[in-house]
């Protein structure tokens, strides 16, 4: 146990750490520039979220340099804004929050180096702020129903609001790598920790541990009562009853990096490497469905 708990310190340290502070030298942290100042298209960079437009079925890629669909095999920009997404989400049709930092170019105009909490209504073409302009970097976002969670790194506490997070108040303080919640009962919370997965039945407000749950590095609420996530060694496990007992799927080839649960059956996850891999049978079996 020692062992899984050591290895998941190490998956929350490099998660965090990998862009917690924003470089605004050109070929920095957040984009490679070309002499002229014009952004260069370094490909998606470190995967950090993935999700599903319910409105198109397209896969979204979010990564160090901007976001992507999956188009054919192939990682395919959408729009042409270049920033770190630390945090994705999808909310609905054609509906993403995101945070992170802007690129390195924007940040060398005046642009503050945290994004705070940003949403997306055409699928990614076009994003305006929401809240904590400046101020936030959530490297995990979920959506359940209305309300909106938020992990910023800048304060370590979970930030929840309602009515599509105009209102963000700052609730408990956690060293976590993932969120899950779902629509059905959206004060519950579930957050992977180095000391196993924790939950709140109150909001974010207070967080106890998840009797019985394996130690996971992503968790997801892909239907009501229902509970899938994947361990650091790639292990997926499931439960139908949340979280009081639990069942073992089928096993990535590495570790994850990024994971989401679009339904109890779409699996979606991505590795260190930038592979991306569906599984359309809840976790038995993954297929690869793009590469770097």
């Amino acid at each position: 146990m020692m062992i899984k708990k050591i290895g998941l310190a190490l998956l929350l340290t490099g998660a965090l750490a990998a862009c917690g502070t924003a470089q605004t030298a050109a070929g920095g942290e957040h984009g490679t520039e070309h002499p002229s100042g014009a952004p260069a298209d370094a490909g998606v960079g470190h995967i950090h979220g993935l999700g599903v437009d319910p409105a198109t079925g397209k896969t979204f890629v979010a990564g160090h340099y901007g976001l992507f669909t999956v188009e054919a095999g192939k990682l395919v920009r959408v729009g042409d804004r270049i920033a770190d997404h630390m945090g994705f989400t999808v909310a609905g049709p054609g509906t993403f929050y995101a945070s992170g930092h802007p690129s390195s170019g924007d940040i060398a105009k005046g642009e503050a180096p945290h994004l705070g909490l940003i949403r997306t209504v055409d699928g990614g073409k076009t994003w305006e702020q929401v809240a904590l302009a400046g101020k936030a970097d959530f490297h995990a976002l979920m959506v359940a129903g209305t309300t909106v969670y938020g992990y910023d790194t800048q304060t370590g506490q979970i930030w929840r609001g309602p009515d599509g997070g105009k209102d963000l108040k700052a609730e408990a303080r956690l060293d976590l790598l993932d969120l899950g919640a779902g629509a059905a009962a959206p004060d519950t919370v579930y957050a992977t920790t180095p000391e196993g997965v924790k939950i709140s039945t109150d909001g974010a407000k207070t967080f106890t541990p998840l009797k019985g749950a394996p130690l996971l590095s992503f968790i997801d609420v892909p239907d009501a009562g229902r509970l899938a996530g994947i361990a650091p060694d790639g292990q997926i496990h499931l439960s139908a009853d949340t979280g009081k007992t639990w069942q073992t799927a089928g096993r990535l080839p590495m570790q994850a990096v990024a994971f989401t649960a679009v339904n109890a059956d779409r699996f979606l996850a991505a590795t260190m490497e930038g592979t991306v891999y569906e599984s359309v049978d809840g976790g038995e079996n993954f297929t690869v469905v793009a590469k770097p």
